[in-house]
């Protein structure tokens, strides 16, 4: 078999892969967009400004800025009531610049607030998974999952971490969950395709990497090609 890179989902196309949910503080869903709950012309000074300000940087990929951003809003308003999101948005922003001990420890400060917060437990997982700690991963998306049941990419996350154990039918599994939750997550099709080819289903595993190609995954496309 050919060593196949697995990923860890993404919710948000703008984010590297890897890495995940960024959250926008104050806000609202409404029909499928994003509202802001409170007047666009925000007082310069809250912590809302800096939240939604450094959320708007990651989205434009101004990662420092972002981090300098969320670095105000600790400093000045410890007591924000979203303040476990900050901490969370952080970690994002310096898991896209690489510092994996930094967004490691945001993640952890996130959950150490608020214990009830699962994406930053997947953030954990990611982090653990990229320092090889995989029983703290599986631990973190473990934690996750028991939070939510519908979080995808825990379920992405822990496939990753599975294949990198060789637990090749546990990852088909967490896969399985991920694609069942999002139909068109490239990465469960991806991941569980890997899995596939391992336990030697060349034929599933081609049929999953031409779903992951057509919701664009390149390498799926290429391996496609090549082996199908």
């Amino acid at each position: 078999m050919k060593k196949r890179t697995a990923f860890i989902g993404a919710i948000l196309s703008l984010i590297p892969i890897g890495q995940h949910l960024i959250i926008k503080t104050g806000v609202v869903l409404s029909s499928s967009v994003l509202m802001l709950s409170m007047p666009q012309k925000v007082n310069a000074e809250s912590a809302e400004f800096y939240s939604n300000r450094g959320y708007e940087k990651i989205e434009e990929g101004d990662y420092y800025g972002a981090i300098a951003d969320f670095n105000k809003l600790i400093k000045q308003y410890p007591y924000y009531s979203e303040i476990h999101i900050t901490y969370h948005n952080r970690g994002v922003a310096k898991e896209s610049i690489n510092d994996f001990s930094g967004a490691l420890k945001d993640y952890e400060e996130a959950v150490l607030i608020n214990s009830g917060y699962s994406p930053s437990f997947v953030g954990i997982g990611n982090m653990k998974q990229e320092f090889k700690e995989y029983i703290g991963a599986l631990t973190a998306y473990d934690e996750a999952i028991r939070i939510n049941s519908k979080e995808t990419d825990a379920y992405i996350g822990r496939c990753n971490t599975k294949l990198s154990l060789n637990e090749y039918y546990g990852a088909i599994s967490d896969c399985n969950k991920a694609i069942k939750l999002d139909k068109k997550n490239q990465f469960g099709f991806r991941n569980r395709g890997i899995a596939k080819e391992e336990i030697g289903d060349l034929n599933g595993a081609c049929e999953d990497w031409g779903k992951a190609s057509i919701f664009g995954d390149k390498d799926a496309k290429q391996w496609f090609i090549d082996q199908c």
